[in-house]
């Protein structure tokens, strides 16, 4: 088997997305931690356009951005699928990640923001995780049914780093009262061994987190 490297940081979810879909499909691979602050030649030299992490090496061929190299893993490694087989179906899954994507604004201004600008942006987050509760994961425990996929890999944040987010702002979205089958379904997905064995510890997180808004207010 080609060798199979992932460059990642340890507090980034879009590693740990990664990290996530690897261990599902069982495949071995090195792992390289990359200071942000003083990115390796090796980084600079596989990801030369955005020059950030995750970025995946198989077999000496880089692939960057979380997303795509997550549907090049389900591609590369078809067994333990993390895509409906059924066309529609994995067309839906996809049509729910890219809603991600897009709506991922409101994440950056929720993080970024304070005050009206931090109200504004835990409504919108609110308005937006409403819509994905109700037409994405319906009454299913995973996006994937019974077991997960790469939909709620790519939601993944929620269960855990938003949390950490919510606890340094202050403000709380992902809430029972509010989204309670989001919030359960955040939940389950957080106390899976895949996922709690390839997490920071909560308080790590949440230092982290709390350091970053600090650095970011005083620039």
């Amino acid at each position: 088997m080609a060798e199979v490297k992932l460059y990642g940081c340890w507090p980034s979810p879009f590693s740990h997305r990664i990290i996530w879909a690897l261990k599902l499909k069982g495949v071995e691979y090195e792992y390289i931690e990359e200071d942000l602050s003083n990115k390796s030649e090796s980084l600079l030299k596989y990801n030369p356009v955005y020059k950030k992490i995750p970025v995946l090496v198989h077999g000496g061929k880089p692939i960057a951005e979380s997303l795509v190299i997550l549907e090049y893993i389900e591609e590369t490694w078809p067994e333990n699928p993390l895509l409906p087989k059924d066309p529609y179906e994995r067309a839906m899954a996809r049509f729910w990640i890219q809603y991600g994507v897009i709506k991922g604004a409101s994440f950056r201004e929720f993080y970024h923001g304070s005050g009206e600008e931090l109200e504004k942006a835990a409504k919108e987050l609110a308005e937006w995780l409403k819509i994905l509760e109700e037409q994405g994961l319906g009454d299913k425990k995973f996006f994937g049914g019974e077991s997960i996929n790469l939909v709620d890999i790519s939601y993944g944040v929620l269960g855990y780093w938003f949390a950490a987010l919510e606890e340094a702002k202050g403000v709380k979205v992902l809430e029972p009262a509010t989204l309670p089958r989001l919030h359960a379904w955040a939940k389950n997905f957080v106390e899976l061994p895949v996922v709690k064995e390839n997490i920071p510890a909560y308080d790590k997180m949440l230092a982290y987190v709390t350091g970053s808004m600090k650095r970011l207010a005083e620039n």
